[in-house]
């Protein structure tokens, strides 16, 4: 059976389009709308969506993602009660989703549980961000034999042994880390993010999704001429928690990840 996310970039790829990646975190700036507000970006033009299950030690998120996760924990949001969220999307929407945690809060609950739950609930993915490859051995043989696809993240510092080795891990697509450093919306894409692409392009023909500081549509274009999909995070974020309670949200959401999507058309 073709995953979810294998089918989206098929498709995509079809239309001549990168895909729009859009991360928001589980429970912020509710729990109850959650469910509804991935349907809501999955109309509006998202492709796959990332659902961050908050915890309290994130690795590599900046501030405005920390300060969304810390606002979910505050209330009172737990793993079990994101896979709820996620059962409830499933219901009123098929956009491919992909869980984003620390292996920590997975290895508490039980990988193979976690797996299992995951799938009955309706997520295709999960981004376990703590977790190398080299010691991924446990989480991947239960999370295939699941059928959740693991994505796992190439930093800009990596080698070309490990490019290959994350590479040849990753299932659904490959996360390739625009810069060093934390998440957050930037000014400018990093100048040297062609060349990171070209190489990590070299290892493997799966799709790959660039995220980290990707905030424009302009950034979306740009990223859309060398990569297969744009992640957008920080901005999302931002946008949700500062027009929480604007009784015009949706509509401005709608234009706002529509201008994104607009940018994942590729020339030519």
């Amino acid at each position: 059976m073709t995953s979810r996310i294998t089918s989206t970039f098929a498709k995509l790829k079809e239309r001549n389009e990168a895909a729009l990646v859009a991360f928001i975190t589980a429970g912020d700036p509710d729990i109850e709308n959650t469910p509804a507000l991935v349907a809501a970006l999955g109309k509006a033009g998202a492709d796959i969506i990332e659902l961050g299950i908050p915890y309290s030690d994130p690795l590599a998120d900046g501030p405005t993602v920390q300060a969304s996760s810390q606002r979910a924990l505050d209330r009172g949001v737990t793993p079990p009660m994101v896979l709820d969220i996620v059962r409830k999307a499933r219901a009123l929407s098929d956009v491919p989703l992909v869980l984003m945690t620390s292996y920590n809060l997975v290895l508490m609950y039980g990988l193979e549980k976690f797996a299992k739950d995951a799938v009955d609930a309706g997520a295709d993915g999960a981004i376990l961000t703590d977790l190398p490859p080299e010691e991924a051995g446990p989480w991947k043989t239960v999370a295939d034999a699941a059928g959740i696809a693991t994505v796992f993240l190439v930093a800009p510092t990596s080698t070309p042994e490990r490019i290959k080795l994350i590479t040849e891990s990753s299932a659904g697509f490959v996360y390739c880390v625009s810069r060093t450093g934390v998440t957050g919306a930037r000014h400018e894409l990093p100048t040297d993010l062609v060349d990171l692409l070209k190489s990590i392009r070299s290892a493997t023909d799966k799709p790959l999704c660039v995220g980290f500081g990707v905030s424009t549509p302009a950034h979306v274009a740009q990223i859309a001429g060398a990569a297969d999909g744009a992640v957008i995070g920080s901005a999302l974020v931002d946008f949700l928690h500062k027009n929480a309670s604007d009784p015009d949200r949706d509509a401005k959401l709608t234009e706002l990840v529509s201008g994104w999507k607009a940018g994942t058309k590729k020339q030519g």
